[in-house]
């Protein structure tokens, strides 16, 4: 799997973050790390314990990367979780479900392009 064919997995602009980092192995670099931040499980801890500030937090974090590397998928629905949680509002499941099932595609679609660099 190429770097472009992750992109396309995980529902993201490929083009405009190659155009925003304007190297391939930059981008490549910052997806890779995109998996060792701890926002999505402070997310969901926070989620679980009610803590909506400390999701609101980790929320604008995952909508940060996602529009920093193009993950367009996530970015939607990250966005509309942030703005939910900004009001300090418990958010509704179906969209807490909607980021889970993005993160994961998101999440699946940088492993599987790992596994094949080689990483």
């Amino acid at each position: 799997m190429t770097l472009q064919e992750c992109y396309a997995a995980l529902g993201g602009d490929y083009a405009g973050v190659l155009a925003r980092l304007r190297s391939e192995r930059l981008v490549q670099k910052f997806v890779l790390k995109f998996l060792a931040d701890g926002s999505y499980d402070l997310l969901k801890t926070s989620l679980q314990s009610g803590d909506t500030a400390e999701a609101f937090r980790a929320a604008h974090t995952i909508k940060g990367m996602c529009a920093n590397l193009g993950f367009a998928r996530l970015l939607a629905s990250s966005s509309e979780l942030t703005e939910a949680l900004r009001a300090g509002a418990v958010p509704d499941a179906a969209l807490v479900a909607q980021v889970d099932d993005d993160y994961r595609r998101t999440a699946d679609a940088i492993r599987a392009f790992a596994q094949a660099a080689g990483q």
